[in-house]
């Protein structure tokens, strides 16, 4: 893996601190039993069930994952050890974070955990094929070639993307779950022979040198405890004159730390979706740099000042709805469809359908979702920033 520059504007230098980390608690231990879950399990009451065989373990799970966030919600303005921390150990919470809410996701979103750019004449889902096609022809892919998926949740980008282009894509992903779950997907659709997932450290992969035609990733390697670790890993293994090509989860030039208003939406985002601290635009591209890559192009998707802008709703639109009587699909993710889910909940809680804490999962996830909106209404935070960048051939 290529090491960091010094440069003053790289991605670790916001890590940098070397004060001692105080009263930090985090989720931080590889060996504590994660909740129980059943990767072929489909129905989304079905896999809460699964988790209540052992709710203790599922509570355990929840409330040590809130903790990585308490130090911050005491002292705002200041959560520069805490981030270091979150840092050293956001494999691990990250991990359980997965293991707690990838249900809710596939119940409420669907099995391709992102956002896209939102068409007003197109349907959610078909939009969000069209994001993940978008990257497969900026890459070029096709028959015969080998690509990598970085942080492949449970294969839904993969999946499309092995249909559109007809090359194979490897997914690899640190969560177990995810990964059987995964696999199963890809049987059930008949492209086991196209995909296949692996689990693994995408900061620190078993593949070979030089060995990947492509990769990709789709807002996962935000996940990253310093984009330089995974995107030093994607540069190792492709092949010399490769690209690779991401949606990346950035604060844009809006964002000011100072402000404590906003600081707090951000902070919000970042603990509903298991992210030590989101890292600049231009702290994205210098990581790029820093490692090797080639730019090629970039930019904020988010901004919808192209030729194409009059078609385009806001891409957190999906969050808050606009309730199509025709698509009633889209009502689960709206402001009172997931009301709705969180007091189904609560109810399940209660009867013990559910395991204890299952109820603090949603809530999590409904503040991140409200805090989401906001922030892409102050236009403080993008989920596709952009980019397509190549590794250079030998010389």
């Amino acid at each position: 893996m290529a090491p960091p520059t010094a440069d003053s504007s790289s991605s670790s230098s916001s890590s940098s601190s070397t004060k001692t980390i105080a009263r930090v608690v985090t989720y931080s231990d590889p060996n504590r039993p994660a909740p129980v879950v059943d990767p072929a399990e489909d129905s989304f009451i079905g896999s809460l069930r699964t988790k209540a065989k052992n709710a203790k373990i599922h509570k355990a799970a929840v409330d040590d994952y809130l903790r990585n966030w308490e130090e911050d919600k005491r002292n705002l303005a200041n959560t520069e050890e805490a981030t270091e921390a979150r840092r050293q150990h956001s494999k691990t919470y990250t991990n359980h974070f997965y293991d707690l809410v990838t249900d809710f996701y596939e119940y409420g979103w669907g099995r391709s955990f992102h956002f896209a750019r939102m068409f007003k004449d197109t349907g959610f889902h078909q939009n969000v094929a069209r994001h993940e096609d978008y990257l497969a022809l900026k890459l070029g892919l096709r028959p015969g070639m080998k690509v990598l998926d970085c942080g492949c949740g449970v294969g839904g980008p993969q999946r499309e993307i092995a249909k559109f282009s007809g090359a194979h894509v490897t997914g690899i992903n640190n969560n177990e779950y995810q990964v059987k779950r995964c696999n199963i997907l890809a049987a059930k659709t008949g492209l086991s022979k196209l995909c296949m997932a692996v689990q693994g450290d995408f900061c620190n992969m078993d593949f070979p040198d030089n060995s990947y035609d492509a990769a990709y990733g789709i807002e996962a390697t935000v996940h990253a405890p310093h984009l330089e670790d995974v995107y030093g890993e994607v540069f190792r293994i492709l092949k010399p004159g490769s690209l690779f090509a991401a949606y990346e989860w950035c604060v844009t030039e809006k964002y000011n730390d100072a402000d404590l208003a906003i600081k707090k939406i951000v902070h919000l985002v970042e603990e509903g979706n298991s992210i030590a601290k989101f890292y600049s635009i231009p702290e994205c591209v210098q990581a790029l740099k820093n490692v090797g890559f080639e730019i090629i192009e970039y930019k904020d998707l988010a901004e919808n000042d192209d030729i194409d802008a009059d078609a385009l709703e806001p891409w957190f639109n999906p969050l808050i709805g606009t309730y199509n009587l025709f698509d009633i699909s889209q009502f689960g993710r709206t402001t009172t469809g997931r009301t709705i889910t969180d007091t189904m909940v609560w109810w399940l809680e209660l009867l013990r359908i559910a395991p204890a804490g299952t109820g603090k999962v949603s809530k999590l996830l409904n503040s991140a979702a409200d805090n989401l909106v906001m922030a892409g209404k102050e236009g403080v935070f993008t989920p596709m920033f952009y980019f397509l960048v190549r590794k250079p051939e030998q010389k």
